[in-house]
């Protein structure tokens, strides 16, 4: 095929620096990985029932565009005695296929050409090359491990200029797993304010915080709301990546643009998945606090694994990710994660998988058994030990 047929924009867009070392892991044999950003869980019987009882009752048709009202409905429920967040089911919330469909809605929705993005890094694949897809310019913003990857208004002056038209949000992060308490967000709020700024705040891991904290949307804060986007979906807090179920809560006039944007490309998310969703959503507190338990455990083990090593770790409250310095080692993060692959048969993520600013890091979901982290943990070690 002659290549001029092929978008450019597109073809200079790196693909995701997270499956190359999945695809060598599926042919090692004996190998542990600690790559995949995916629960270990299988989704709780009483939503996949749920699901299965709708087909069974031959409930296959296309939904509302923006979804399913019964399910709109009961995420607003869920949001406001959950996070203390109110939105109209009608006009203020879009069901999507995952989170990730949000991610992309929302920035075509907002960005005209040259519109500057602030996108703190280390950070999820998807927001740079989402940004350039629809013609806008990312602008990353470096977060620093001595602020414990959090977003200071310090660093997001630095950064904003007369073209900032968007602040992406990722809290609490992958892959650092960091958090933004609401004095740290209500650090930043006025800048936000000051510069007109819009704020896409990815909530996707808001039930897996650790701690005295509980997670506190930006859209919350006074002031907010009007000025936020919340990206939230089912994947992590109720096992239910394969689903593919998301939402985008936020005002009137963008849920618009992006239900059209959705309704052409898109149509409607799996009727069978919003069946499943209502349930998860209605009755499954017990099983968020039941898999955030089992992490919590993980979580503590795996970072005094990496501490009891040697390598700087500092402690995550989010998500489900380590992101321990590796900078002791020599090695750049892509070095360490192929010998460590290699010689060790274990698979990491390098940080900068997530960005430049991950150089030195890497990271490791604790998404496993407590069993499968200690045998690589132990295997890690061997392989540290080597170089420090």
């Amino acid at each position: 095929m002659n290549e001029r047929f092929l978008s450019k924009k597109i073809k200079d867009i790196p693909p995701s620096g997270i499956r190359k070392f999945f695809d060598i892991v599926t042919e090692m044999e004996d190998a542990i990985s600690l790559g995949v950003g995916e629960p270990d869980f299988d989704t709780p019987w009483h939503i996949r029932e749920e699901g299965i009882y709708s087909l069974e009752k031959g409930k296959t048709v296309y939904t509302s565009n923006a979804g399913l009202m019964e399910l709109r409905e009961e995420i607003c429920y869920y949001l406001h005695r959950r996070f203390n967040l109110t939105y109209d089911p009608k006009t203020e919330m879009l069901i999507t296929v995952g989170g990730s469909e949000g991610i992309d809605l929302a920035l075509r929705a907002m960005l005209n050409p040259g519109d500057e993005v602030l996108i703190p890094e280390p950070c999820f694949v998807s927001y740079k090359p989402c940004a350039v897809m629809a013609g806008g310019e990312p602008v990353v913003i470096p977060l620093k491990a001595q602020n414990e990857f959090r977003l200071t208004k310090e660093d997001l002056e630095a950064y904003i200029t007369p073209k900032t038209k968007l602040l992406v949000l990722p809290f609490p992060n992958n892959p650092t797993g960091a958090i933004m308490t609401q004095k740290d967000l209500e650090a930043i709020v006025e800048l936000i304010i000051q510069h007109d700024l819009f704020v896409i705040s990815d909530e996707i891991y808001a039930e897996l915080t650790y701690g005295d904290e509980k997670h506190v949307s930006i859209a919350s804060l006074p002031g907010m709301k009007e000025r936020t986007l919340v990206l939230n979906g089912f994947s992590k807090a109720y096992a239910m990546t394969g689903w593919r179920m998301g939402y985008a809560a936020g005002p009137a006039p963008l849920i618009k643009v992006m239900t059209k944007i959705h309704q052409y490309a898109i149509m409607c998310a799996p009727t069978t998945s919003q069946y499943a969703a209502i349930e998860a959503a209605r009755n499954g507190d017990e099983d968020i606090q039941r898999m955030k338990t089992a992490y919590d455990q993980r979580r503590r083990v795996m970072v005094k694994g990496f501490r009891d090593m040697g390598l700087d770790c500092f402690e995550p409250l989010g998500a489900f990710y380590v992101f321990p310095s590796i900078e002791k080692t020599g090695f750049s993060s892509e070095e360490f994660a192929t010998q460590l692959l290699y010689q060790e048969k274990v698979a990491v993520v390098p940080g900068t998988a997530f960005g430049e600013s991950g150089e030195g890091f890497i990271r490791c979901s604790y998404a496993y058994s407590v069993d499968a982290i200690k045998v690589a943990l132990e295997r890690i070690e061997h392989f540290v030990k080597r170089y420090i």
